[in-house]
């Protein structure tokens, strides 16, 4: 029998495909939702799935973003055959989201116990969301939002991609939450930072679904769960993206600063007082 019904897979595909590119911590909202829905946070068929599903949200990135992606990938390919069309930004760009997904692999990898074990708590995500919650306020207001998209570099890019493993020792840092902070600290206007995010997670996060999809098969999740909650949240997410590049265009990262500290306080409450477990 799955751990996880068909039910409680479309609330989590609902969940993630809201959380996982708004800088809230998809994790974080993951696990509160599991563990009220009494679903075991530490099983290793629960973190798997949670995983998995994240391969829906991506897809809504790969549609959203279809245009741009056959733009990139088609001077990738040109200037594999072709020295004189190494000089695009677009084949550069294409090389600087692979480096930059070297980084989060290694520290994945390397660190996967820890990550799945006692750095999974959700004492830490309750925290990590605060702390996420800090340093977003401060990269919004360091921030000189000078520089759009066609001048990032291959430093932005590096220093972005690494900052996603804040949210991968820390869940509830927020990926997005992470990447949009550096971007911002960068000067990159709110846009460039957060379509940036999108870019250097696609990679990243596929690789996690498809390295995790035998352990949330083989260890308690059946296949109509993860086929359930991966199509939910690839629908959500879709309105999702196309909602907070809206918002980002005319709005500062201050309503997201002030939910997060919200739902860290009320995590931890909920902690406390013994109506959820760690």
């Amino acid at each position: 029998m799955s751990v996880i019904s068909v039910g409680q897979a479309a609330v989590l595909g609902v969940v993630e495909g809201v959380t996982e590119f708004l800088p809230v911590s998809s994790t974080g909202h993951l696990k509160i939702v599991e563990g009220l829905m009494n679903i075991p946070v530490d099983d290793d068929s629960v973190v798997a799935f949670s995983a998995v599903i994240q391969v829906g949200a991506i897809a809504a990135v790969l549609l959203y973003f279809f245009k741009d992606i056959v733009r990139i990938v088609t001077a990738w390919g040109r200037g594999l055959r072709n020295r004189e069309e190494r000089y695009h930004h677009d084949y550069k760009f294409a090389w600087w989201v692979i480096y930059a997904t070297i980084p989060i692999v290694i520290v994945g990898l390397a660190a996967k116990p820890l990550i799945d074990g006692p750095l999974g708590s959700l004492w830490v995500v309750a925290a990590s969301l605060i702390v996420g919650s800090g340093v977003m306020w401060a990269a919004d207001q360091m921030g000189r939002h000078k520089r759009g998209e066609d001048d990032t570099t291959f430093k932005d890019a590096m220093l972005v991609g690494s900052s996603q493993i804040l949210a991968l020792l820390f869940p509830g840092f927020s990926r997005s939450g992470a990447t949009m902070s550096t971007g911002l600290i960068l000067d990159l206007d709110r846009v460039a930072a957060t379509r940036l995010s999108f870019f250097l997670g696609i990679p990243a996060l596929t690789g996690a679904g498809i390295y995790e999809l035998k352990d949330a098969l083989g260890a308690g999740v059946g296949v109509a769960p993860l086929a359930v909650g991966t199509i939910v949240s690839f629908v959500v997410a879709y309105a999702s993206i196309a909602w907070l590049l809206k918002f980002v265009a005319k709005h500062s990262f201050n309503a997201f600063v002030i939910y997060r500290i919200i739902i860290g306080l009320l995590l931890f409450g909920l902690l406390g007082t013994g109506v959820l477990n760690s």
